[in-house]
């Protein structure tokens, strides 16, 4: 149901804080235009540890709304309470979402079985298609290709977006789960390989800024021309990097600013990106065709 190159969408905002509507708006209509496969609307690109629940249940609603049936849009509906991924959750199929996108829960630091029972928990709650997310890095919980595998047999679980960058995960994953589960890489700077190696494609950072580029990439991946998706990939390598100099979203955010697509609005305890970074940026945006 879901492939090749899905953005993980922004929350633009004023200086304020403040979600600014038509920034969003805009923001879907560039990724339809520019060719992108799906959207993920407040996932941790979209700032949804700060939204509040009406907020994120807002945001999601706009983003549907506004899309139009365009392209798929995800829900990030993720929480480190099991009750409120389930409130969220309802909120995202009420509003006409195709998807939802869970993060293991954060802080926590669950077990195993735990992780397993707070997901069939959610996906026996709310009868929506549901993506499993692994992101330890951010998370300090891994969960296990044998716990998504146990996961997998759910009917409404269809994929994991997995972002440990370990490419072996994605031969795993796919010995355990089967040809039918979603594997979906969280990783830009691994994407090409981890399509090349049976992935979907891609839940992106990169793509917010360079849609064209990371649908064409995954696009020749999927299609098994390794060539291609190397050529452009080599064109996005800097950007990739760049955009993780500092937490995302801040980079991806002060690069969308740089563009002129959004004002320069992030949620304390997230600052503007660091001056000493923002040569970098800069040159990895040039680099990549952008400005």
């Amino acid at each position: 149901m879901f492939q090749g190159s899905i953005v993980a969408l922004v929350t633009p905002m004023r200086e304020d804080g403040s979600v600014d509507e038509e920034s969003l708006y805009a923001l879907v209509d560039w990724h339809v235009e520019q060719g992108t496969d799906a959207i993920v609307a407040v996932g941790t690109s979209g700032e949804s540890a700060t939204l509040d629940e009406h907020e994120h249940c807002k945001v999601i609603a706009q983003v549907v709304a506004h899309a139009r049936g365009r392209l798929p849009i995800i829900a990030g509906t993720g929480a480190n309470s099991t009750s409120e991924a389930i409130s969220l959750t309802r909120c995202a199929a009420e509003a006409g979402a195709d998807a939802c996108l869970l993060v293991t829960p954060y802080y926590n630091k669950p077990t195993q079985e735990g992780l397993y029972r707070h997901h069939k928990a959610v996906a026996e709650a709310v009868d929506i298609p549901q993506l499993l997310y692994n992101v330890p890095g951010r998370t300090a919980c891994d969960m296990l290709p044998e716990t998504v595998a146990r996961l997998a047999r759910i009917p409404n679980i269809i994929g994991i977006k997995e972002a440990t960058g370990d490419l072996s995960r994605v031969v795993r994953l796919r010995e355990l789960c089967g040809d039918d589960f979603a594997l979906i890489s969280g990783d830009d700077a691994t994407t090409r390989e981890f399509v090349l190696l049976g992935g979907r494609g891609c839940i992106s950072v990169t793509a917010n800024v360079a849609p064209a580029a990371m649908h064409r990439m995954v696009a020749a991946a999927l299609a098994g021309d390794g060539a291609l998706a190397e050529q452009i990939d080599s064109t996005l390598a800097a950007l990739h990097k760049a955009l993780f100099l500092e937490s995302n979203p801040i980079p991806v955010k002060w690069a969308l600013e740089e563009m002129g697509r959004i004002p320069p609005g992030l949620r304390l305890p997230l600052t503007r990106l660091s001056e000493q970074y923002h040569d970098k940026v800069r040159q990895a945006l040039s680099g990549a065709g952008i400005i």
